[in-house]
């Protein structure tokens, strides 16, 4: 039976959740890769992007278990690297990002990547040959119950322990980033219906984005008219001569309209899944009031919808408004009855202002999407030191992507405060891997081809570095999809790897500011939670400059340390969650929200 030791919080005081159970080994190996690196560290490797660049270590190993080297720049077949003492003679061109062999692998052998098992070799590989879907196959270590501990030591909070940010306190005690109105169908059938109202009140009210298209359209056609060719492209910055209406109600970030394909026709699970989570939107910190638009004889009916916010807050105050079109009549009776209570509630919710409330208030969802060979090695890395940081200051953090969990169960077992969460945590795992298999599907499926392009050929190899963003705090619970986040501390949550799916489940349970990170580029937003976007490289940063909001590429160009970057990243998300700063997501109206049907989306 394993021994339970109680924490040694340095600079920091004791989280109330109070106990952790840990591996040492792991604690150690991952405390000195994040605080006292030890192999060719971060900070003093040079940019991979620029191969022509003469580099001292072009390659790096991230554990020191590890038989694989990564490539931090193109490297040429027949080239030599002298490397911790030992000289490898590439086999082949290993594109950056990319890893090669330290070693010869007979057929079957274990491929070892940040300390744990991400694959075997399909065939022979030479010492020094490229790592590639044609030589290696996916393969993961198994996991069970949790073995022996060491306490946690979190990092030095003392520069972020009395920080504040300004936020919109609620009645449960919960503090919005933001101050939105939504406005919901419990069904598909009232989409179009969603649709008309969204154009009146963002028109109206001064909500619109920017019709920065449709003035481009315009002048398209007005030179068409004329008889004239068609102009040059315009550039980006063409954004900035439209600029919209002053809103009427200036305490008021928006009115969100969510629309989706679900509530009907589906299992009553995914009817249940659904109502539960609009319940966790409405419930939300960032949601003032909602208005719910219901046809009536769904699945997804309205009792549900109630049953499912009792459950997240018993004392539920915020104005709720229901319509249910069969019981209302006229189609015109019900959008104008809505029109005019949705009004009415803004002018209520237009009287809340933001006051200082300490980190401990914020919710933080931890994703990552379009992922590189470098996500783990930079931005994934940095959001792990930053979920530490905020679990240290009693915040909650939020880890998802189940099927990106895959091989690093372990850790997350033996980071587990008690057998009861490690139990969860190992039941919802075998849970969706059957459910997967049961769709003709399995979790190895789970790299995109643009993840492999990019050097993650396994799910193992990409979920190793997607784990990452958890950092090295203990697991304080662990979420079952589409259930709201109470517990202080890091918590796992059951959704799938899918960008959308995932966020929109972060969100309702409860995640008030997402931190993502993308290594080939992604534009995903949320309605009502900000969304702050971390590049994995640099020239990712360039090229998409219009949607990253904070580069991470500066670690892999020894420009700044991990811990650095999680700083200047967490002063972004004090001005983000203050209303001072929007996100790139935010001022591109990036308002993603697709609930998952369960079991058939990985």
């Amino acid at each position: 039976m394993s021994v339970a030791l109680n924490y040694r919080i340095q600079n920091s005081e004791k989280p109330t959740w109070g106990r952790t159970l840990w591996s040492a080994r792991q604690a150690k190996a991952s405390l000195r890769r994040v605080t006292q690196p030890k192999y060719n560290t971060l900070d003093q490797i040079s940019d991979p992007l620029l191969s022509q660049l003469t580099m001292p270590n072009p390659v790096l190993k991230l554990d020191p278990k590890d038989n694989v080297l990564v490539a931090l720049r193109n490297l040429d077949r027949g080239e030599r690297i002298d490397f911790e003492g030992q000289t490898y003679e590439l086999a082949s061109n290993v594109p950056a990002k990319h890893k090669f062999a330290t070693e010869g692998f007979a057929p079957g052998s274990h491929i070892i990547m940040y300390g744990v098992l991400v694959g075997t070799a399909r065939e022979p590989i030479q010492r020094g040959e490229l790592l590639s879907t044609r030589n290696i196959a996916h393969a993961t270590s198994p996991f069970d119950e949790r073995g022996n501990r060491l306490s946690w030591t979190p990092p030095d909070v003392n520069s972020w322990r009395d920080r504040t940010f300004r936020g919109f306190l609620r009645s449960d005690g919960q503090v919005g980033t933001r101050n939105y109105w939504i406005v919901v169908p419990l069904v598909f059938c009232e989409n179009r219906n969603i649709h008309v109202l969204k154009q009146a009140f963002e028109e109206e009210l001064g909500f619109a984005p920017p019709q920065v298209y449709r003035q481009q359209l315009a002048e398209l056609i007005l030179r068409h008219r004329e008889g004239k060719p068609a102009a040059p492209d315009v550039s980006s910055s063409s954004a900035a001569l439209s600029v919209p209406r002053s809103p009427v109600f200036p305490n008021i970030d928006g009115v969100k309209f969510l629309t989706h394909e679900g509530g009907c026709g589906g299992t009553r699970e995914d009817a249940r899944n659904l109502c539960a989570l609009i319940a966790g939107y409405i419930h939300h910190p960032n949601v003032a009031g909602a208005t719910i638009l219901s046809l009536g004889c769904q699945h997804s009916q309205i009792e549900i919808l109630h049953e499912e916010i009792q459950r997240r807050n018993p004392r539920f105050d915020k104005p709720l408004l229901i319509f249910d079109q069969q019981q209302t009549g006229s189609e015109f009776q019900m959008m104008s009855r809505a029109i005019r209570a949705t009004f009415e509630g803004l002018v209520a919710a237009n009287n809340a202002a933001r006051s200082a409330a300490s980190l401990s208030h914020l919710c933080v969802g931890l994703k990552c999407g379009g992922s590189d060979g470098f996500s783990g090695i930079s931005a994934n890395p940095a959001l792990g030191r930053v979920s530490d940081v905020l679990v240290a200051c009693g915040a909650r953090t939020i880890l998802s992507e189940f099927p990106e969990l895959c091989g690093v169960e372990q850790n997350l077992i033996d980071r587990s405060i008690n057998p009861e969460v490690s139990a969860r945590f190992i039941h919802l795992m075998r849970d969706y891997a059957a459910r997967a298999i049961a769709s003709r599907s399995a979790l190895e499926m789970n790299p995109s081809p643009g993840n492999i392009k990019d050097g993650l050929l396994t799910d193992a190899m990409k979920s190793a570095g997607a784990a990452r963003k958890g950092g090295t705090s203990p697991v304080t619970a662990v979420l079952d999809y589409p259930e709201y986040c109470t517990q202080p501390g890091l918590n796992l949550q059951c959704t799938p790897g899918n960008d959308v799916e995932c966020v929109t489940a972060q969100t309702a349970a409860g995640a008030s500011i997402v931190l993502f990170t993308t290594g080939l580029g992604t534009p995903t937003g949320n309605p009502i939670a900000p969304v702050i976007k971390i590049s994995t490289n640099s020239a990712l940063a360039h090229r998409m400059h219009d949607i990253i909001d904070l580069d991470a590429g500066s670690i892999i160009a020894r420009e700044k340390t991990i811990p650095a970057v999680a700083d200047e990243l967490i002063s972004l998300i004090v001005k983000v969650a203050s209303g001072e700063h929007k996100t790139k997501a935010e001022s591109l109206a990036q308002n993603d929200f697709i609930p998952w049907k369960r079991g058939v989306s990985l």
